[in-house]
């Protein structure tokens, strides 16, 4: 842009912009005002957008504890099972001390020990329940002595079994005795244990024998 000098004013010296120079200055002029309206249309589009919405940062676990379920229905009662200690059933249920059918003894005896009386007890309130059951004893022995021995031997065990029923209050028609010797061993190994099992009187009822 070059100042031109005006001729027509006396004096100081004045200058003035030739045509064309005003037309570039109002180019630039009316430039920028289109370049600040559209910087402002632009900072007013951004500030009338809602802002994103907040989003958890990746691989971060929430350690907030959720609702827990808590199931209200009520639950039925268990209903044990009973059984009847003078039934015929409780002869063969394992929570019936009438299951156990064997007294046993100690070496060359037929002494019942106090430990079997309890035993002996609850079978004859079962006998004298069911007065039209039957029971035979057992007796047994275990394999040293001689044959006859061992069948005197497990008579007399029987016997001593058929006894303390009866004082118990069983009938005698209820009652049979009778030896087996050492022909029915519940175990064959030789040793204390093994003929410990052996030395035995066996209650066997109606239907068993």
């Amino acid at each position: 842009m070059r100042a031109r000098l005006s001729r027509n004013t006396p004096g100081r010296p004045k200058y003035f912009l030739a045509p064309w120079g005003q037309n570039v200055a109002k180019r630039r002029f009316r430039g920028g005002i289109i370049a600040l309206s559209a910087l402002t249309l632009l900072l007013a589009a951004c500030g009338s957008q809602p802002p994103a919405p907040e989003q958890n940062p990746a691989g971060v676990e929430s350690r907030t504890p959720g609702a827990v379920k808590v199931d209200t229905t009520p639950v039925a009662p268990v209903k044990l099972e009973t059984f009847d200690p003078s039934s015929i059933a409780a002869l063969k249920d394992p929570r019936s001390p009438l299951s156990k059918r064997s007294v046993y003894f100690d070496y060359d005896s037929y002494v019942v020990k106090d430990e079997f009386q309890a035993l002996l007890t609850a079978h004859g309130k079962f006998l004298s329940a069911n007065p039209t059951m039957k029971m035979l004893i057992q007796g047994n022995a275990d394999e040293r002595g001689s044959r006859e021995y061992n069948l005197a031997l497990g008579q007399k065990r029987a016997d001593a079994v058929k006894k303390a029923l009866a004082l118990l209050g069983t009938r005698e028609d209820q009652l049979e005795s009778v030896s087996l010797g050492e022909e029915k061993p519940a175990c064959t190994d030789a040793s204390d244990e093994c003929w410990a099992k052996n030395r035995r009187g066996d209650m066997l009822y109606s239907g068993e024998f």
